[in-house]
C-alpha cells in the first residue's frame, strides 16, 4: 500500500471513529510534522486556512493536538501511542452509552405469535464470530464446532474456547489435518478431529465454490452455520435454537463424522 493510500486510510478510520473530515486530515497532517502553522497545514492537507483554526480547537478539546501560542501559532499532534488510546477511550465510553440507552428503552409488546422454531439469518464475519462467541459462552452442557476455514480460527475464538468450564464437553472439528493441528494446539482441552464430510469442501475445490466457513451446535438445541462467498469472501449464516430432537440428532452426526468412536457425541 502506497503512503497516498495510508494517508486516506487513516483519514477514513477517523472519520469511522467520530471525526469530521477537516478534522481528520489536520490530524493526520500534524501527525506527520514535528510542529507546524495553519498555514503549513492547510497547504499539506488542502484544508481551507480558515477551517485549519476550526479543526485544531476540536482536537486541542478532545487531547489529540496541543498549541503553542506564538506568532504564529504553531501545532502539534500528541504521539501516535496517546491519540489512539484517547481514542479508543472516547470510542469505549460512546458504546457503553449505546448500551446502556439501548437497554432503557421500552420493549413493545405485539400479538403475533411467534413460532418456537426460528431460523434468522446473518452477514457479516464479525457479527458471526461475535455470536458463536456469546453462544459458546452461554453453553452449559455441550460444544461442537467444526471450523471449514483457516481464517476464522481468530485470537477471539481461541480464547473463547479455552474459557470453556472443564464440565463441558468441548469438540472442534476441521475439514482439513493442518488446520486440526493449529486448533489442537491453540485450544489443547478440545477433542478434535478432521471432519468426514468431504462434501463440504466441495467437489472440484475451485475458487469459484461457496466455502463451508462455520458450523456450530451448543448443547444440542441451537444451531450456527456459516458459509463463505467465493468473491467477496463475505461470511454468511444461518442461526436457529429450540429444534426438535431429529434434526439435532442428524445435525450432530454429520458433524461428528471423523470423531473417534468412543468420543462421538451422544445421541
Amino acid at each position: 500500500m502506497s503512503t497516498k493510500e495510508n494517508l486516506e486510510e487513516a483519514i477514513e478510520l477517523l472519520q469511522q471513529l467520530g471525526l469530521k473530515e477537516y478534522e481528520a486530515r489536520c490530524f493526520v497532517g500534524l501527525s506527520r510534522l514535528e510542529t507546524g502553522t495553519a498555514k503549513q497545514l492547510s497547504e499539506m492537507t488542502e484544508v481551507p486556512r480558515t477551517r485549519v483554526y476550526d479543526a485544531i480547537r476540536v482536537l486541542e478539546a478532545q487531547g489529540l493536538v496541543e498549541i503553542h501560542h506564538s506568532s504564529p501559532q504553531r501545532f502539534r499532534a500528541v504521539s501516535i501511542s496517546e491519540a489512539t488510546e484517547t481514542l479508543r477511550d472516547q470510542y469505549e465510553a460512546r458504546v457503553e452509552r449505546l448500551q446502556s440507552a439501548l437497554n432503557t428503552i421500552e420493549v413493545v409488546e405485539t400479538d403475533d405469535e411467534s413460532p418456537v422454531q426460528q431460523v434468522w439469518s446473518m452477514v457479516g464475519q464479525e457479527a458471526i464470530e461475535n455470536r458463536t462467541n456469546g453462544l459458546i459462552t452461554d453453553a452449559n452442557d455441550e460444544v461442537v464446532l467444526v471450523l471449514g476455514d483457516q481464517s476464522l480460527l481468530t485470537s477471539a475464538l481461541v480464547d473463547t474456547l479455552n474459557a470453556v468450564e472443564d464440565d463441558i464437553e468441548l469438540i472442534v472439528g476441521a475439514l482439513s489435518e493442518p488446520l486440526q493441528k493449529q486448533i489442537r494446539d491453540a485450544v489443547p482441552n478440545a477433542t478434535t478431529f478432521v471432519s468426514g464430510l468431504e462434501w463440504l469442501q466441495g467437489g472440484n475445490d475451485t475458487q469459484d465454490e461457496t466455502a463451508i466457513g462455520r458450523l456450530l451446535m451448543v448443547d444440542r438445541s441451537t444451531l450456527l452455520v456459516s458459509s463463505i462467498m467465493p468473491e467477496s469472501k463475505e461470511e454468511r449464516a444461518i442461526f436457529g435454537e429450540g429444534f426438535g430432537n431429529g434434526l439435532v440428532v442428524i445435525s450432530r452426526r454429520l458433524m461428528a463424522q471423523g470423531l473417534l468412536q468412543n468420543r462421538d457425541p451422544k445421541h
